[in-house]
């Protein structure tokens, strides 16, 4: 667990919205972090997704897919990664 220390500039209201919600707690925090992080991730998968539709790549089969993944992993193992 890494501790940090966060210092936030927020409007009078803001600030009080926010601590009566407990929001301010390091485990809401934390929470909203994880989310945020979460959907971040969502947004790069997603433009990645409408990358790949707009160079119109064939669509893979499930063994095809594992056959990469394999591979790829045996190579790996090869390089001793």
């Amino acid at each position: 667990m890494t501790t940090l220390e966060v210092k936030l500039n927020l409007s009078e209201q803001l600030a009080r919205d926010a601590e009566a919600a407990g929001l301010l707690k390091p485990k809401a925090i934390e929470r909203l972090l994880r989310d945020a992080v979460r959907r971040n991730a969502l947004r790069r998968f997603l433009a990645v997704a409408n990358r790949v539709k707009a160079a119109k790549v064939p669509s893979m089969s499930l063994e095809a897919i594992q056959a990469e993944v394999r591979a790829v992993r045996k190579s790996k193992r090869a390089a001793g990664c």
